[in-house]
Parts: C-alpha cells; sequence; structure tokens
C-alpha cells in the first residue's frame, strides 16, 4: 500500500509553503505535522490512518502521536476528516478538499479506499421549523475500478 502513496506524495505543495501554512495557524511546526501535511496534500483521495501510517513507514511516529498530528491539523483547518460508511476516519489536506467543497465520497467494499467524486450530493429535505442543519455527508459503496478490474482477471 506504501508504494502507492509515495508516487503522490510529490504535491501540490512545496514543504516551505506546507511550513508557512501551518506557522500561519500558530501551532508549533513540527517534521510530523509537515510531513503528514505534505502527503494529505499529494494524495489523490482521503487517506485513512493505515494508509498514513504506512506512507510514514519510514518516519519514527508512533500510532498515538500521528493521531495528535492529524487531530491537530483538523483542529486547525489544515486538514479535513470524514468518516466512511464502516466508520474508518479518513483525511485530506484543506486545500485540496476545497478545491471541491460540497461533494460526493466513494467507499470500495474491497480495498476499504475512499475517493472524492466530483458530483454534489442532493440537496438535503426541508427541515421542520427551529432545526439548524450541521453538515451533510454522502457516501457511496461498491467497487473502486481497481478492484473491478482485478476481480474481471480472475
Amino acid at each position: 500500500a506504501a508504494l502507492w502513496l509515495h508516487s503522490y506524495m510529490a504535491a501540490n505543495k512545496s514543504t516551505s509553503e506546507i511550513t508557512d501554512a501551518i506557522r500561519a495557524t500558530g501551532v508549533k511546526v513540527t517534521p510530523g505535522r509537515v510531513r503528514v501535511l505534505e502527503l494529505l496534500s499529494g494524495a489523490g483521495r482521503p487517506l485513512s490512518h493505515a494508509d498514513i501510517d504506512a506512507a510514514l513507514s519510514d518516519m519514527p511516529m508512533n500510532r498515538v502521536t500521528l493521531y495528535r498530528v492529524l487531530d491537530s491539523l483538523v483542529a486547525n483547518s489544515l486538514a479535513l476528516k470524514a468518516v466512511d460508511t464502516q466508520g474508518v476516519f479518513h483525511y485530506s489536506g484543506a486545500a485540496t478538499q476545497a478545491r471541491h467543497s460540497s461533494h460526493i465520497h466513494f467507499h470500495c467494499i474491497l480495498c476499504g479506499g475512499m475517493y472524492c467524486l466530483d458530483a454534489k450530493p442532493p440537496t438535503p429535505p426541508k427541515l421542520p421549523r427551529g432545526f439548524v442543519l450541521g453538515e451533510v455527508t454522502f457516501n457511496l459503496r461498491g467497487t473502486c475500478k481497481s478492484c473491478a478490474a482485478r476481480l474481471r482477471e480472475k
């Protein structure tokens, strides 16, 4: 799994831009925060904790520290967190997410991958008087292109 992730790491943002973005939030710039945000910014899709951990196998960061880094990036609006249909959180760089702010996620039932679709979710229903909508999430489940191709080969 780590191999495909490393191919995405050549990202949209330079390390100095990532560092500046972290510094601008007022939190301490650490190698872990920089590396994780570089990965999220360059990934072609939201990544799970396991995906990120595998991609950072060469960096000494334990599981708890990685969760803390991710929580810090989310709390400072540098990353976004979405949950898939299995309850697994996936993370993406906030700048990546801004390119298609309101969209649908596709969750592959075979590989567990989550993919952003450039399609707007349906309009939410009219809420009863006094209700306030917080957020709408729309997830599709099925088989991704890669897994479907592997199934056809069998």
